[in-house]
């Protein structure tokens, strides 16, 4: 009985010893920690102590606080080349657009009638901003037919019966949209179209659709700035060609 007492007060003895150099080791740990934060410029005549600093990494190996330095370095050289060629890429996609808009806004002053201006926007849209399904509807009254091109022309009544909420929402609407809407929007090819971006035209003048086959598209979140710009051109250009 004496012989296990004894044992025990040994293993008590050790890891009380132990506990207490882990207590001594931490406290050494922030008074160094410490005194470096304080002195920063300790390491400036003793640039031989930083090459025997060693530091963990992920894969359990360590390596020297040169080294370290040195991979950090390049990391961020890395990512701030990348950085740089993604604002190059922007800055050209940005002078595109540009370019493009431009030439389409052009077109549309050029054009002498409602089939003109609805060829130069069709038309951009499919070879400057790739879109694949393009829809222009107006409601009349409109002029004659021959000058409408390839403008679909609908009563107030049928539109607010097919695009009601739309309409009366105001605003530009993104994504899928019920089977009824897209009919009345991209009639033949609406089966074909999985998302769409949807700007009502002000003062009841008509509705401007652009649509996909791919449902992620043209999402609730895409902004819509664009084709909200190019329905304003359009309030302000169709009334008077539908004048002529």
């Amino acid at each position: 009985m004496e012989q296990t007492d004894a044992n025990q007060s040994s293993e008590e003895i050790v890891a009380g010893s132990h506990k207490e150099t882990q207590r001594d080791d931490k406290l050494l740990a922030r008074q160094v920690a410490r005194y470096l934060m304080q002195n920063p410029e300790f390491f400036v005549d003793r640039m031989d102590l930083l090459e025997t600093i060693k530091l963990p990494r992920e894969n359990g190996k360590t390596v020297s606080l040169m080294t370290h330095q040195t991979n950090l370095l390049r990391e961020r050289n890395i990512e701030m080349r990348q950085r740089l060629d993604q604002l190059l890429h922007n800055a050209r996609d940005n002078d595109q657009l540009f370019f493009n808009s431009r030439r389409l806004i052009l077109a549309l002053l050029e054009a002498q009638d409602i089939g003109e201006a609805t060829d130069a926007l069709y038309s951009s849209f499919a070879n400057d901003f790739n879109v694949e399904f393009t829809n222009l509807t107006l409601f009349g009254p409109l002029p004659s037919a021959r000058s409408l091109g390839q403008v679909q022309t609908s009563s107030h009544a049928g539109a607010e019966t097919a695009i009601g909420g739309i309409l009366r929402n105001g605003r530009p609407v993104c994504g899928a949209l019920r089977p009824g809407e897209k009919e009345f929007l991209f009639g033949e090819s609406w089966q074909d179209v999985a998302s769409a971006a949807v700007v009502p035209l002000g003062n009841q003048l008509g509705v401007l659709a652009v649509g996909s086959s791919d449902p992620q598209y043209y999402r609730s979140s895409l902004g819509t700035l664009f084709l909200s710009y190019i329905g304003e051109v359009l309030e302000r250009l169709l009334p008077s060609l539908m004048g002529r």
